[in-house]
């Protein structure tokens, strides 16, 4: 790692250009999260119920009863346990003119790396548990002419297969959006502004589902490499639309910890920041029809 300069004078606050979002934040925020029990410390349960139909009734007889459902559950275990930390001494936050903060610090690590990570495990991890349910991806190369029509079918599978239509949620790299954008026989909605002059073309939705803003193409690939942060690994291919409902999707965190100790002795005069997360994403059991991918062939 780069020492850190002495010898320049920053600016307090440092300017990072285009800090990464949490762009699958709806995904993190899945009404899921509080739904299912936690068996012990790292895994949740997630239940199962099935029921036979009606029969023909009979008004001069009584039917023999017995019980007429079925219950089990399958236990998901959560296996990504993440920690970062850090040492800082008190000299160099005044040798770096209050720069080289805690909170600066933090801030960095959270917008350029933790979030990024966390955004590339989630889509990946949803990927994996796809795959592994035994369902394709889509490998058209899309364009203009087509993106819609792979767009419809996917709504078409997802009606037949009983997914409700509320609540579905477009990702696209921001290729693809330009695609939507630009797609044939597409009703656009142009908004002018009289006083600037300024022409914006509003796609906020398709067919009732949300169309979240474009997720640059390295947070939507298929395989990453978290050995140290996150990188794109070289067996990885491009996702390039995802169309999901995130009630088939579980982001469950059981465990969080962040702390910042003084300096002391046992730390040599300097702070000392550590922080642990135990988390995961799933798709959940029996609900792979409620997502579709899109990949590069």
């Amino acid at each position: 790692m780069p020492n850190l300069n002495y010898a320049q004078q920053y600016q307090q606050a440092l300017l990072q250009e285009f800090p990464y979002a949490l762009y699958f934040g709806a995904l993190f925020a899945t009404p899921n999260n509080g739904r299912y029990q936690w068996l012990n410390e790292d895994t949740i349960q997630i239940p199962s119920i099935q029921t036979t139909g009606r029969v023909d009734g009979d008004m001069d007889t009584i039917g023999t009863k017995t019980r007429n459902f079925q219950n089990s559950w399958t236990p998901l275990k959560v296996q990504n346990h993440r920690t970062w930390s850090t040492l800082l001494h008190p000299r160099q936050v005044d040798m770096t003119n209050q720069v080289a903060t805690i909170a600066n610090i933090t801030r960095v690590y959270n917008e350029q790396e933790k979030i990024p990570e966390m955004n590339a495990y989630c889509i990946s991890k949803l990927y994996a548990d796809y795959v592994a349910a035994g369902e394709t991806p889509d490998t058209t190369v899309l364009t203009v002419s087509n993106i819609l029509s792979v767009f419809d079918q996917w709504m078409q599978e997802m009606d037949d297969d009983r997914v409700p239509r509320q609540g579905r949620i477009l990702y696209v790299t921001p290729a693809v959006k330009t695609l939507l954008d630009n797609a044939d026989a597409f009703q656009r909605q142009i908004k002018a502004d009289p006083a600037s002059g300024n022409v914006r073309r509003i796609i906020n939705s398709l067919d009732d589902v949300r169309i979240e803003p474009s997720v640059p193409k390295d947070m939507m690939k298929t395989v990453y490499d978290f050995t140290q942060g996150w990188a794109v690994d070289n067996s990885a291919k491009q996702i390039n639309m995802v169309l999901v409902d995130p009630e088939a999707v579980i982001t469950p965190i059981n465990y969080e910890f962040a702390q910042l100790d003084a300096p002391s002795a046992g730390s040599d005069g300097k702070y000392v920041y550590f922080e642990e997360s135990f988390e995961d994403v799933f798709l959940l059991p029996k609900r792979q029809k409620a997502i579709k991918f899109n990949v590069e062939a």
